[in-house]
């Protein structure tokens, strides 16, 4: 599974997140996370091509773009420098480019966005692209 591949690239040693988790667990958070530095995997949208075969079984390319979302407490201050969210943008972006999922092409950054900020948490969408293939067995 591409969004477990790629959890497991993040909880590598040295990762700065307390918290990498997918979307059920995202959906439970309310306010903010238990703990942060946090990343939440999940896979954002599937978009299949047409069948590329004239005959026999159906073969599809599906573009998979997922999400990382990233929630820190962005203090600024120089002792919490690794919770600053540029950094932690870096480093995702450096563990995910061209890495390979299982059964998928390299990662592409897609694009990224800052979804919330307030309070000094902030909130922010990096989202990656890779594609599969999709083949039906009769």
């Amino acid at each position: 599974m591409i969004t477990v591949d790629i959890r497991n690239r993040l909880k590598v040693s040295g990762t700065p997140f307390a918290v990498i988790e997918g979307a059920n667990q995202l959906a439970d958070v309310k306010d903010n996370p238990p703990t942060t530095p946090a990343a939440y995997v999940f896979i954002n949208s599937e978009a299949s091509a047409e069948n590329q075969r004239a005959t026999g079984r159906i073969l599809q390319r599906c573009q998979v773009d997922i999400s990382v979302v990233i929630i820190t407490d962005n203090a600024g201050s120089e002792e919490d420098l690794a919770r600053d969210i540029d950094v932690l943008k870096a480093w995702v972006r450096q563990k995910l480019l061209g890495f390979v999922p299982a059964d998928a092409e390299p990662l592409e950054h897609v694009s990224g966005k800052i979804l919330h900020a307030k309070d000094s948490m902030v909130w922010f969408e990096d989202v990656f692209g890779t594609a599969t293939y999709l083949e039906s067995q009769t």
